[in-house]
């Protein structure tokens, strides 16, 4: 099923932010909590950068969920205003994600293409407003540890 969430990029305390929000929204964590050392085909990272959370989720109000990722400057990352938030499409189809991967990146820049990942067929892309989306299509079959 289709849904939107918003998708949140932290320099490294994503777990004290996700913890902090727990309590506001009397809430808890929905998915197992992905780190880099168990990313099947990740990046080569620094040792104490492999706790580091790849992906989290937390549903908070109304049923919209909020999700986040460590941003790792071993490899060159860094948050800013402007790549700290994300709207995130999670879509039925990839023929979907396609088509509105390709609409949203006319005019704009930064854009990964589309591209198959462990968890599904994924893409970003910066809007020719500035607005950062993300697209993706579950696979159903991401493995951790």
């Amino acid at each position: 099923m289709a849904c939107v969430s918003t998708y949140l990029n932290f320099p490294g305390n994503t777990e004290d932010a996700f913890n902090f929000y727990e309590k506001i929204f009397n809430s808890k964590i929905s998915t197992p909590v992905v780190r880099f050392k168990y990313l099947p085909g990740g990046p080569p990272i620094a040792k104490e950068e492999e706790i580091s959370i790849v992906h989290i989720e937390l549903p908070i109000i109304g049923g919209h969920v909020i999700m986040a990722t460590d941003v790792l400057t071993s490899l060159g990352q860094s948050v800013e205003v402007g790549n700290n938030t994300t709207i995130n499409l999670e879509v039925d189809s990839s023929n979907e994600a396609d088509k509105l991967y390709a609409e949203l990146s006319e005019g704009g820049s930064s854009s990964t293409g589309m591209q198959n990942m462990p968890w599904g067929y994924w893409g970003c892309t910066l809007d020719k407003f500035g607005i950062r989306w993300m697209f993706n299509v579950s696979n159903g079959e991401m493995q951790i540890g």
